[in-house]
């Protein structure tokens, strides 16, 4: 998609040594995940394609017969459900005009491709090297006994932009939970070693915020 790339910045020197530090291979994943191999842009680290480079899906496509057995019948109406995990500094409404303008540009001339927004929040980046940054990193060191290592996420947390719009204040985004831990599934849980340990990081944080 012709300007997809154009405003994705790498990550700096410190952040990806942060990431090797963290021992993620692409045989763990594949492990994780029961994939036979991974996707994506393979000249890019795995941990940096998770977490730093922009994703276009297809979700689900609907139109034509799908019941078992056959049928010749050509559809007169086909749609697919796609959405793109943006990364900072890609502008969401950029992005689908560029998005729109290509899907049209694929249309043959007996037919007609539209694409309808269904939604859009702009990607979000914590900083790392604020105040409120380096009081979590230590307080984590601390209870942990181990530095830290700033992570991304793919997940969609869209009123933290309103906060650092509105409150125009650094922001962290931080959290105990582990990878069986299952989350947002019927069976999510926490260890209780976690959740100790995330009451004295929340004790330890608060002493090095007032240190500050």
């Amino acid at each position: 998609m012709p300007g997809f790339y154009d405003a994705v910045r790498k990550p700096d020197a410190e952040e990806l040594a942060s990431w090797e530090r963290i021992g993620i291979t692409e045989q763990l994943v594949l492990d994780e995940v029961g994939a036979p191999a991974l996707e994506g842009e393979l000249e890019y680290p795995v941990l940096e394609r998770m977490w730093a480079r922009p994703t276009l899906d297809v979700h689900g496509m609907m139109g034509g017969f799908t019941d078992e057995g056959s049928k010749t019948v050509i559809p007169s109406v086909a749609t697919a459900k796609v959405s793109m995990r943006l990364v900072p500094f890609q502008d969401p409404a950029t992005i689908f005009a560029s998005f729109a303008t290509f899907c049209e540009s694929l249309a043959t001339p007996g037919t007609v491709v539209k694409a309808r927004l269904l939604g859009a929040s702009p990607p979000v980046l914590c900083g790392t090297d604020h105040p409120g940054a380096k009081a979590a990193a230590a307080a984590f060191e601390t209870v942990w006994g181990t530095p830290v290592a700033y992570t991304r996420a793919g997940g969609s947390i869209p009123v933290s932009l309103d906060f650092q719009r509105e409150l125009g204040a650094p922001l962290v985004i931080t959290g105990f939970n582990q990878v069986d831990d299952r989350a947002h599934s019927p069976n999510e849980n926490m260890s209780l070693l976690y959740f100790h340990r995330g009451v004295e990081f929340t004790l330890r944080y608060l002493d090095e915020l007032s240190r500050v």
